[in-house]
């Protein structure tokens, strides 16, 4: 465990917390945090986790701005926003094909020892964080099932802290959807 690992896992840990609570000092927080697991995936030969880190501070960026911007008339709350039929299939489908394509790319030209579950979950991570981006409660069940999949992964290759904090990643996304989804109901009582 280095201690690069150690900040990174810690500052992920505040960034999922305060998303839960939908604070907007979660998009900078994760955005370092971002940075630092860049450089540890990097280091763990997980390629497409590593790149992963990069297409998140993307999207961190993204969902900072959204969320900055999405009150109206001086209204800071963020309020929670359905997810379409639509929108599901085609985040759903979008992970499923650029995983696929990740997989193949990874396994032909580095020597990432799973490449096809390091694309998978890199692939789909991406499709959650949008989703959480736009306020999707459905980020969340995702993030369960990525984070559950992330935790064997991580033991795998040994990273241990890392393995620790995505499971702790679980239970913040439990407390995550059970948060939005009362914030989400009690959005659809004052519209």
């Amino acid at each position: 465990m280095s201690l690069t690992e150690l900040l990174a896992a810690l500052l992920s840990a505040a960034g999922v917390w305060l998303t839960a609570k939908r604070q907007l000092a979660c998009w900078p927080v994760s955005l370092v945090a971002a940075l630092l697991y860049g450089w540890v995936f990097f280091a763990a030969r997980l390629y497409a986790d590593a790149a992963l880190q990069a297409v998140f501070c993307g999207c961190l960026l993204y969902g900072w701005w959204q969320w900055k911007t999405d009150g109206s008339q001086g209204d800071t709350t963020l309020h929670i926003r359905p997810l379409s039929v639509y929108t599901a299939c085609a985040g759903l489908l979008t992970g499923l094909v650029g995983g696929g394509l990740w997989a193949f790319c990874l396994a032909r030209f580095t020597d990432d020892p799973t490449p096809l579950a390091d694309a998978m979950l890199s692939s789909y991570s991406i499709v959650a964080q949008l989703w959480a981006a736009r306020r999707h409660t459905a980020s969340w069940l995702m993030w369960i099932v990525i984070d559950t999949a992330y935790v064997l992964l991580f033991l795998t290759r040994d990273l241990y802290p890392t393995a620790v904090l995505y499971a702790v990643f679980i239970g913040l996304a439990f407390q995550g959807l059970m948060r939005w989804r009362a914030a989400e109901k009690t959005d659809q009582r004052l519209a």
